[in-house]
């Protein structure tokens, strides 16, 4: 039973990685996780400078999962290069770093910077709603930034894009022609809590990122369609709580799937749905589970 797929020409041995945002360096995370069975780590968003993050409060649950407004805190790549390189080099698994920038510039510094460093990819996060400049304006407008990526990124670069826009497919197509060599999708959906006893924001930003279950089948749907509107790879995300949810992804279309929300109600999750993907093959016979890679039938 055949269980690795191939990313942007990198091997992983499964399809199960980590979402961005799921754990900063890595250390805590892997109190819980044995990092080598998963197939690829993604790293919280990483900017050229330290980033302080937006205000608390930043987390609120809501129906069916969470919002957050973190804002992309972060050490900054030189810490980021001294420290958290070095430990998840320690582990037997593939290494995809999460990009952030408030302008073209910022991205660029740090993409230049990781070009001589030992990650594997670059997913480049032109999609949080959470930051006041660059984020989702880039999100709209994903060609010409792809294209700048592109110059400079000696690693393959994902694109990860964001749901809140009228047409994903657009999306997907317009970083194709940039040149991106594969897409990352969903990132959260834009929403908001107010407590109705304080009448006030739930949230010091007032919006935050909506992630978790309910998110799962909006999530679902994008893949799809994006699959049938590109021919790059996509990771999938949005709401994967199981092995059920990432096989689902996986008929959609997409060729890996990241796990995020469900990390925080349980952190051997992605363990888990390794391992139901596992039962799942052994069940229906499958011998290389790139056959069910977009096999839903009509």
């Amino acid at each position: 039973m055949n269980t690795s797929v191939e990313l942007c020409g990198v091997t992983l041995k499964n399809p199960v990685m980590t979402a961005s945002g799921t754990f900063g360096s890595g250390a805590e995370y892997s109190e819980f996780t044995d990092l080598n069975r998963l197939g690829a780590v993604v790293t919280k968003g990483v900017a050229n400078v330290p980033w302080p993050g937006n205000p608390t409060p930043r987390v609120a649950e809501v129906y069916g999962g969470m919002l957050n407004a973190v804002g992309l805190q972060n050490p900054g790549i030189d810490l980021f290069c001294e420290r958290d390189i070095p430990f998840l080099k320690k582990y037997d698994t593939k290494i995809i770093v999460n990009v952030c920038g408030h302008s073209t510039e910022e991205y660029v510094e740090v993409v230049k910077r990781l070009a001589e460093e030992p990650v594997d990819m670059l997913e480049i996060n032109i999609s949080c709603p959470n930051v006041k400049e660059g984020g989702i304006a880039f999100g709209s407008c994903p060609k010409a930034i792809t294209k700048e990526m592109k110059k400079y990124a000696k690693q393959p670069v994902i694109m990860k894009l964001s749901p809140n826009v009228t047409d994903i497919t657009e999306m997907a197509r317009a970083a194709e022609a940039g040149g991106t060599d594969a897409l990352s999708l969903i990132n959260t959906i834009t929403g908001m809590k107010i407590d109705i006893n304080r009448r006030k924001f739930v949230l010091a930003n007032k919006t935050g990122g909506m992630s978790g279950p309910a998110i799962h089948p909006v999530a679902v749907r994008m893949v799809y369609q994006t699959a049938q509107a590109v021919k790059i790879p996509i990771i999938g995300m949005g709401g994967i709580m199981n092995a059920a949810d990432a096989i689902e992804m996986i008929l959609a279309g997409a060729t890996a799937v990241s796990v995020g929300t469900a990390n925080f109600q349980n952190p051997a999750v992605t363990m888990e749905i390794v391992e139901g993907i596992e039962r799942y093959m052994e069940k229906y016979h499958v011998s290389d589970i790139k056959e069910l890679i977009g096999a839903v039938s009509e």
